[in-house]
């Protein structure tokens, strides 16, 4: 099965970064975050990639073309100029790179993908957002429902303190505020072809018209995914994941326990309402 990396935004609020690379680029951990999205794929056995890039494109072509020498330790004959690559990481990936154009929305960096991606099902994300999403129980929950897509709905990281008052006195104070009642778009999607119909244009945002559309049509269904999420739109979002990257395992790729196998119980109404639907 595909699974469509959509690359190719501005990355406009990673400025110091983004004026040099493109925002999958941004390496955290020492690696661009777009390898640690394809590692949550890899982990669940989805490994053949088309990513779809755009603002400075080259520099993913380039990443991916030049991944074995960058990557490995190599030996190399000085007089006939031989080399001998010694992978230290071995991956059975493979990866298109297809330039979708600058400007282009990520509604129409699909639709340009449409001879790339054939007439099965296919998973899409964003090259900036990690979870340690149960990728298999997330298609099985899309093929129980066969409507044509499924979002992964999350939990926003908090980011504020919050305060409990009591009149004019602080009866409490908290660090951060757990949104445990929000759900947002967190990428992770799984489409059928049918969901390409539904984008009109270049021009169109996949968040926009074709994302309502479908929930309007009965056609989008919710995987609720309540463990770890972060998306990294700042430079304090690359800090903190990169500092996530200490750790032995990763957040996103700590897939414990109690995430497995979690049996979905969301989805979306024909007015784009979260609402409880149990499938048995």
């Amino acid at each position: 099965m595909k699974v469509v990396l959509l690359a190719g935004g501005l990355g406009s609020r990673l400025a110091e970064e983004t004026t040099r690379i493109p925002k999958p680029m941004v390496e955290i951990g020492g690696q661009p975050i777009i390898m640690h999205v394809m590692d949550i794929y890899s982990h669940w056995g989805f490994r053949d990639f088309v990513v779809a890039g755009g603002y400075k494109c080259m520099s993913i072509k380039a990443f991916f073309q030049n991944f074995h020498l960058s990557t490995a330790d190599f030996t190399v004959a000085l007089g006939s100029g031989f080399m001998t690559l010694k992978p230290t990481r071995p991956l059975d990936w493979n990866v298109s790179v297809v330039d979708t154009g600058i400007s282009t929305m990520t509604g129409g960096r699909l639709l340009q993908l449409r001879d790339w991606i054939g007439d099965e099902t296919f998973m899409v994300t964003y090259s900036d957002g990690l979870g340690n999403i149960d990728l298999e129980a997330l298609l099985a929950f899309h093929r129980s429902h066969g409507r044509l897509a499924t979002v992964t709905a999350v939990q926003p990281p908090a980011r504020f303190g919050g305060l409990k008052l009591d009149g004019d006195r602080v009866a409490e104070f908290t660090e951060k505020v757990p949104t445990r009642e929000t759900w947002i778009n967190g990428g992770f999607f799984v489409f059928e072809p049918g969901v390409l119909d539904y984008i009109p244009g270049m021009n169109e945002p996949l968040e926009m018209s074709p994302l309502s559309n479908l929930a309007k049509d009965d056609q989008l269904f919710a995987f609720k995914h309540d463990g770890f999420w972060h998306p990294m739109d700042t430079i304090r979002d690359r800090d903190h994941l990169h500092a996530l990257c200490d750790a032995d395992t990763p957040p996103w790729l700590d897939f414990a326990p109690e995430y497995a196998r979690r049996v979905p119980k969301i989805a979306l109404s024909g007015d784009g309402r979260v609402h409880e639907r149990v499938h048995g």
